[in-house]
């Protein structure tokens, strides 16, 4: 099966996508389980960072990235409150798709969503946290290690001990 038909995209997330996503985190994501609040307060607070990956098969993926500041990342399954401003990345809270979903581009096509995000702020870097489990995929989409703090390793250690924080130049 080609996944993306005329009618498999990226779409903006819509409120009534919250649930599909949360669902579909709770599959994906068991050793990294957050709260629906997260979820809602990154589309309250990012709306332009948040898509889904929608089809006639529903939500089969999703996104959450939001402008950010700094080197040290939101711990796992944390309020913001607000984002910095102003910032100097855009991070990339996560990125799932479905079993059925993936091999196909989708991740990719989902990465360029983020760095269109990033070039209209005009900040020059992708961010995010990646698990153990991600690293490899992660460092093939060009994302490498930045310096990291004590602060930051203790956010880290929140998802998990091999848990890194990446980063990559927003392509021109």
């Amino acid at each position: 099966m080609t996944l993306f038909s005329a009618n498999t995209i990226w779409c903006p997330m819509m409120p009534a996508d919250l649930a599909a996503t949360v669902a579909l985190a709770a599959t994906v994501h068991t050793d990294y389980p957050e709260d629906n609040e997260i979820f809602t307060e990154r589309l309250a607070l990012a709306p332009q960072g948040c898509w889904v990956l929608s089809g006639s098969e529903g939500v089969m993926g999703y996104m959450l990235s939001h402008p950010w500041r700094g080197s040290i990342s939101p711990p796992l399954n944390t309020l913001l409150g607000s984002l910095p401003v102003p910032a100097d990345r855009w991070y990339i809270h996560d990125l799932v798709l479905a079993e059925r979903a993936r091999g196909q581009g989708a991740a990719q096509k989902a990465i360029a969503l983020a760095e269109d995000a990033a070039r209209r702020l005009g900040v020059p870097l992708l961010s995010l946290t990646s698990t153990r489990h991600a690293q490899t995929f992660w460092r093939k989409q060009g994302f490498a290690p930045e310096a990291i703090s004590e602060a930051e390793r203790a956010v880290l250690a929140s998802y998990d001990a091999e848990a890194s924080l990446l980063s990559r130049p927003v392509s021109p």
